[in-house]
């Protein structure tokens, strides 16, 4: 989406809708901007009480003698409890109304408030504009025909600025990077495979300044001996990929975080096959992997003043002949062995082996890992928030606090050293699993064994990566959630 500005509503251009936002008052809806000039349009709605300024409310009128064929009347609730984040769900409605009519222009009134930083209110604003303008239509060509999506192309604010747009266009930049992750998620599992995954990070390093990727095929994963990518991945006929591509925006600076995520492409569960009903939205096991590449794109875009690195094991864990075993023991890539629990807990033993690797190669000053981990996950917090887990109260308290800002939130799991008596093994250095009690933690607990003293994080996406219906301003299925997050983790640092 393009972003411009005109200083008053005089010098607006002809769109296709005028956006004219309100608060919620005591009795009646309260105009946040002058509406002078636009009175013989408003005086009617507002007097028969047809529109309260409530948040997220829209009211359409159709008017002549404007350069808008439409005026929306939007509600942002009460002015005394406004925040980014209303602004984003009051935002997002009027996308969502201009994709439902086709509307492809508009023009915004930025609203007055005392209570908001300006750039807060234009985050909240273009962020709500933006999140939501998505649609994954790739594998739909006849309904395309039919009936073909018309997304926002183009707002223009009125009584704006060129600060304001530029700080728009960086939000632009995040989110485009979010509809990255989002497509990779939404694509087939027979086209988003470890290969593409890889083939995405070396079109980062081509088009990207300061990006580079190194791949490792088979051979090579076989030369470094990681030894539990190479179990999940016995039973696929695709070979899998180990994928590290770093920006480098600041050569000068050792500040080094590591982003690892699970690139798990489809997961059947392996010999502990999952069941009907718990395989048919696997494509999105690899939703980590996702943001990491994403996240590189932001960070790159952006040209922030940091070094970032992302890591990602892939593979498919599929069935066959050759399937790795439930009680077997594997030797990973730090030299440990882990007795296999469970085939279906294959993402904590792919990341196992990535957190080693880069431990011990990648100098990081802090490691952040995402994965769709665990359903236990799911089950303690629901789909509003992110399970973390840490051994660094700084670098949480960091993730929590972004989290709150983006809303993509995130919840302190505790990992206490008892839960870790749970993945004792009689055969093997530790075991994979824990059994179903705190099954989340125990998986955190597994892979806290491979990152040493390095500040660490574990974000558990597994119930906010893919929704089975969409809301406010995030889409039916995948989300895209962590990008946000962790750029402005990033640019704060």
């Amino acid at each position: 989406m393009m972003f411009a500005a005109v200083t008053t509503l005089k010098s607006r251009k002809k769109s296709d809708l005028l956006v004219v936002p309100f608060w919620k008052g005591k009795k009646h809806a309260e105009a946040a901007v002058d509406i002078i000039s636009l009175k013989q349009h408003l005086d009617s709605p507002l007097a028969t009480n047809d529109f309260y300024g409530k948040e997220g409310e829209v009211l359409i009128l159709y008017v002549s003698g404007e350069p808008e064929k439409r005026i929306a009347l939007l509600g942002l609730g009460s002015h005394e409890s406004i925040t980014v984040e209303k602004l984003r769900r009051a935002y997002a409605a009027i996308t969502k109304n201009c994709i439902h009519k086709k509307i492809t222009e508009i023009n915004v009134m930025l609203p007055e408030s005392s209570a908001l930083a300006k750039e807060d209110l234009i985050r909240g604003l273009a962020e709500g504009l933006l999140l939501p303008n998505y649609v994954f239509t790739t594998l739909k060509h006849d309904s395309i025909k039919e009936s073909p999506p018309v997304l926002l192309q183009k707002a223009t604010f009125v009584g704006g600025s060129k600060q304001d747009v530029a700080l728009a266009d960086k939000y632009a930049t995040i989110c485009h990077a979010v509809d990255l992750a989002r497509d990779l998620v939404n694509g087939n599992a027979d086209d988003i495979t470890p290969q593409y995954l890889a083939a995405v990070a070396q079109g980062l390093a081509k088009t990207c300044k300061d990006v580079k990727t190194t791949v490792f095929d088979k051979k090579r994963i076989e030369k470094e001996k990681m030894g539990l990518l190479l179990a999940v991945n016995r039973g696929s006929f695709r070979d899998p990929a180990f994928i590290i591509t770093e920006y480098k925006g600041n050569p000068k600076s050792s500040d080094h975080t590591v982003i690892v995520g699970k690139g798990i492409t489809f997961d059947t569960g392996g010999l502990n096959l999952k069941p009907t009903g718990s395989m048919e939205t696997m494509k999105c096991d690899m939703a980590g992997a996702a943001v990491a590449l994403a996240v590189i794109q932001a960070a790159a875009s952006l040209e922030l003043k940091i070094n970032v690195t992302a890591v990602i094991p892939s593979t498919e864990n599929s069935i066959g002949s050759q399937s790795y075993k439930p009680g077997d023991v594997y030797v990973s890539y730090a030299g440990t062995t882990v007795e296999n629990g469970n085939t279906d807990a294959e993402g904590r033993l792919v990341l196992a082996d990535a957190l080693a690797y880069t431990v011990k190669n990648l100098k990081p000053s802090r490691i952040i890992d995402l994965a769709t981990l665990t359903g236990a996950i799911e089950v303690a917090l629901g789909n509003e928030a992110t399970g973390l887990f840490s051994n660094n109260d700084v670098l949480a308290d960091l993730l929590i606090r972004f989290g709150c800002e983006t809303h993509e939130r995130v919840w302190r799991m505790p990992l206490y050293e008892e839960y870790k008596d749970q993945l004792k093994s009689d055969v093997a250095d530790i075991k994979s699993t824990g059994g179903r009690p705190a099954g989340s933690i125990t998986a955190a607990h597994f892979l806290q064994e491979f990152v040493e003293k390095t500040p660490w994080a574990h974000l558990d996406i597994a119930g906010t990566a893919f929704l089975s219906d969409g809301k406010r301003y995030l889409p039916k299925h995948a989300t895209g959630v962590g990008v946000r997050l962790l750029i402005s983790l990033l640019e704060n640092l």
